[in-house]
């Protein structure tokens, strides 16, 4: 695996670390910032070494106790280390996304580092349908404090919260991009559109705005060069509406009543037939559209739009198939979308199966 050479810098300039340098946009921050004059040096993160090249490589889980220890030299730290597909334990997912964002930080303060930027998601305002569209990045943190992936991005938000107090002198910059969108993206909003029809609430509005992670990585660079503070939204501008993500993706929709959907997918969740709770599926039924002021003032454009970022999430999610989030196989998806299917069905025929099984 061909890693390059660290090209020599000149003496000016932060060093900075990015966690998750391996894949996704960690290693597509981590290349954009090798590339820059005014960047002393790279520190690659991750558990494994990667292919970025120009970068200094430091092998370490990030929640080892130890990390300080590797940071001795940096001066900012971006983490970018997340666990967010819904396939995972929620428990599992919490301990790397929490535990990995408190050693940072902690071990960042203890290494003198002067700035952490956490990167969590737009899902900490909630999703509601009396959000204002767009919200503004001062908005209040609405979404639930329970074991969906929002909940760890409040715990994430919390600990950015309190630093000041618990660690003075360190600096940390909160960035909350829309719905991630590009290679390896497996979240509630990508397995929606796995679906072979959209499940829609009876009387909601949903406004659709995605942020692809080439787009990420280009914010956070901007975020360190220019030394923005927070909170910091990223996503493309503007946002699709409902009749618009029907003509791009080409998929019908079937609509049900909110008491019905969110009733019977907390059913679900709790028979475990799907991955994530109900409160999930607000994020793909309500607007949680996110103003990108701070960026947009600094000079800041995305390279996607809102379009181009859907028709990226359907490529990438070509082939897979998933009902109310769980995976299923393409001919099992079909049926239990078809004409008549409700999420009723869904959650009696799901209990029926696993019936039987105990019944075996």
């Amino acid at each position: 695996m061909a890693t390059g050479k660290v090209r020599p810098r000149r003496s000016k300039g932060p060093v900075v670390a990015v966690t998750g340098a391996a894949a996704g946009a960690g290693r597509l921050l981590a290349a954009r910032l090798a590339e820059r004059e005014d960047i002393r040096k790279v520190v690659a993160i991750d558990g494994h070494r990667g292919d970025v090249p120009g970068v200094t490589w430091r092998v370490v889980d990030i929640r080892d106790p130890l990390l300080s220890n590797r940071l001795s030299d940096v001066d900012v730290i971006v983490h970018l280390d997340l666990e967010r597909s819904p396939e995972l334990d929620p428990r599992e997912r919490r301990t790397h996304n929490v535990r990995g964002a408190q050693t940072v930080v902690t071990a960042a303060a203890a290494a003198r580092v002067r700035r952490v930027v956490l990167v969590t998601s737009a899902m900490v305002y909630g999703a509601a349908p009396d959000n204002e569209v767009p919200l503004p990045e001062d908005a209040p943190l609405r979404a639930e404090a329970n074991e969906s992936i929002a909940g760890d991005y409040l715990e994430i938000e919390e600990l950015a919260a309190s630093a000041a107090t618990v660690h003075p002198g360190l600096d940390v910059t909160v960035v909350r991009p829309a719905a991630l969108v590009g290679p390896g993206i497996d979240t509630v909003v990508t397995r929606h559109f796995e679906a072979p029809r959209l499940l829609s609430v009876k009387g909601s509005t949903p406004g659709w705005q995605f942020c692809h992670v080439e787009d990420l990585a280009s914010a956070l660079e901007l975020v360190v060069a220019e030394e923005l503070t927070g909170p910091i939204g990223v996503g493309c501008d503007g946002w699709l509406g409902t009749e618009e993500v029907t003509e791009i993706s080409g998929k019908r929709g079937f609509e049900l009543p909110a008491a019905l959907t969110f009733g019977m997918a907390q059913r679900l969740h709790r028979l475990g037939m799907t991955p994530a709770p109900a409160t999930d599926l607000h994020y793909v039924a309500y607007p949680w559209v996110v103003d990108c002021a701070r960026l947009r003032e600094a000079g800041w454009k995305p390279l996607y739009d809102n379009a181009t970022a859907l028709r990226v999430l359907l490529e990438e999610s070509s082939g897979r198939h998933a009902v109310v989030g769980r995976r299923v196989g393409g001919k099992e998806a079909t049926m239990a979308t078809a004409a008549g299917a409700t999420v009723a069905a869904i959650g009696a025929a799901a209990a029926i199966r696993r019936a039987r099984r105990r019944r075996r």
